[in-house]
């Protein structure tokens, strides 16, 4: 286990950066844990995770507006979801820029759907800097002082490997159950 840490602890920050390209938050809290530890550093951890962030939505948002053609087959298959986005959209104004960073499974599909539409680059990318910082900033910080709890409750997964499949059952379920949810028709 300890090999495993150190690893993680060597090449933390190039594993955080590409896994933030993509939303980063399991990363993110990790390695908050893992500075709580004094594995590595907080500040460090939240800024390469912000810029990952910025960077990921920001390269999502290019790639729907001028490279439609090559995203096609994808927006194709989230009809439904891409139509929950602009009515959040309507809704909630540019805000869901920010917000959609704590939400699963909208973190991709904001920047695709707004680019499909005339909402101006400068606007998204000002929104969007916001966003990962506000998101990076939290999740960094409640990863670093919730990181004693965590590191318990993975000693204690350690001792009864039982609990980690019905935990991850349980995590997963609720997560799908809310998505279909959320994006039933009505």
């Amino acid at each position: 286990m300890q090999e495993t840490i150190d690893l993680i602890a060597k090449y933390g920050y190039a594993i955080l950066f590409l896994y933030s390209l993509g939303g980063g938050f399991v990363a993110l809290i990790g390695a908050s844990v893992l500075s709580f530890a004094g594995k590595m550093d907080l500040s460090l951890s939240i800024l390469v995770a912000c810029v990952a962030n910025f960077l990921g939505d920001w390269l999502l948002f290019y790639l729907a507006r001028y490279q439609k053609a090559m995203m096609q087959p994808y927006l194709a298959s989230h009809r439904r979801k891409l139509a929950l986005v602009h009515l959040l959209m309507r809704k909630y104004g540019s805000l869901i820029l920010i917000f959609k960073k704590y939400i699963y499974g909208l973190k991709t599909l904001v920047p695709l759907a707004i680019a499909l539409t005339p909402y101006s680059l400068m606007k998204f990318n000002l929104y969007n800097a916001i966003g990962a910082v506000i998101w990076s900033i939290s999740l960094g910080i409640a990863g670093y002082f919730s990181g004693g709890i965590l590191i318990k409750g993975f000693e204690m997964i350690g001792e009864y490997p039982a609990l980690a499949p019905a935990f991850i059952v349980v995590l997963l379920g609720g997560l799908w159950l809310w998505l279909s949810r959320a994006t039933k028709r009505i």
